[in-house]
């Protein structure tokens, strides 16, 4: 008699734009609640949950990894052993994929928030999980959360999540990191910056051929409220105005252009396409691809 499954296959699924594949790799999840929400009414955004069949915040945890022109790069890194125990599965499920992470020669980041670069070393070793790569980052973000003055400024629970984490985080890789403005970060790779979250975050736009995707980073954390409110935020949004612009202009970008979007926090395999409603938005996953060379028509 089979034996009764105990556990999922690894979180790991693949999407080809033109010549280059991307592979979401699950971090897991992180479960919290609607409280640290801004600008958007809590019994509202409670129904908005519960009317999907979603009664809890519960938070899709996802990175990227870029097959392009005989080279590997990962978009972020996924909570390490920093967060929850249900995240920082991404080296389990790169192994799961069958990717080295010595093979990944850049790392990404969309920001310095614990759940995208907590996963760059081991906490308890110092040891680096993708010892090989370039650290790549917008040029706003590590004086944000080098600045000891901005540090000072914020909560216990920020200081040691959001700069104590990041700075141990990267200082590993200070011979190792380039930083940007804007323009091509990697071959097929564009950035797109979509400053607010954080003063340096960064959406990634892959395009080959005919075919783009957008990695959005955090434009979203609550998919299914912030779509229906826009300028609904977040509490650790760094400029909560800003990101809500940010969020609108991309919103109006991938919806006019009817771009494919993946994000961190949309529910994995987390591609979809956002349409306008009004003045809200909807989104649509992808349906699931089995060969991945066979990628669906879109009008």
């Amino acid at each position: 008699m089979n034996a009764q499954p105990v556990q999922q296959i690894p979180g790991v699924y693949h999407r080809k734009i033109g010549d280059i594949v991307v592979t979401a790799i699950s971090d897991g999840y992180l479960d919290s609640t609607l409280e640290v929400m801004r600008n958007v009414d809590l019994d509202r955004a409670r129904q908005i949950l519960n009317d999907a069949f979603r009664p809890a915040r519960r938070t899709s945890v996802n990175t990227f990894v870029i097959h392009s022109k005989g080279r590997t790069a990962i978009v972020d890194t996924g909570s390490g052993n920093y967060m929850q125990p249900s995240a920082g599965l991404v080296q389990q499920n790169l192994a799961g994929a069958g990717i080295d992470p010595k093979s990944i020669d850049t790392v990404l980041l969309t920001h310095m928030h614990p759940d995208h670069s907590a996963g760059l070393t081991d906490m308890t070793s110092g040891k680096l999980l993708f010892p090989n790569a370039e650290l790549v980052m917008h040029q706003n973000e590590l004086p944000h959360w080098f600045d000891d003055g901005a540090m000072a400024k914020a909560n216990e629970r920020d200081k040691k999540l959001f700069f104590q984490a990041g700075r141990e985080q990267v200082e590993p890789y200070k011979k190792q990191t380039r930083l940007f403005k804007q323009g091509e970060v990697f071959p097929g790779v564009t950035a797109v910056p979509s400053h607010g979250h954080t003063p340096g975050h960064t959406a990634y736009l892959i395009a080959s051929g005919d075919d783009q995707l957008m990695i959005w980073g955090d434009t979203v954390h609550v998919p299914e409220v912030q779509t229906a409110y826009p300028e609904a935020g977040m509490a650790f949004d760094t400029d909560l105005a800003a990101a809500a612009a940010s969020r609108k202009r991309m919103f109006d970008r991938v919806s006019a252009d009817g771009v494919l979007i993946a994000g961190m926090h949309l529910h994995f395999p987390a591609f979809a396409r956002l349409a306008r409603r009004g003045d809200a938005y909807a989104l649509y996953p992808e349906q699931w691809i089995h060969n991945i060379d066979a990628v669906p028509p879109v009008k």
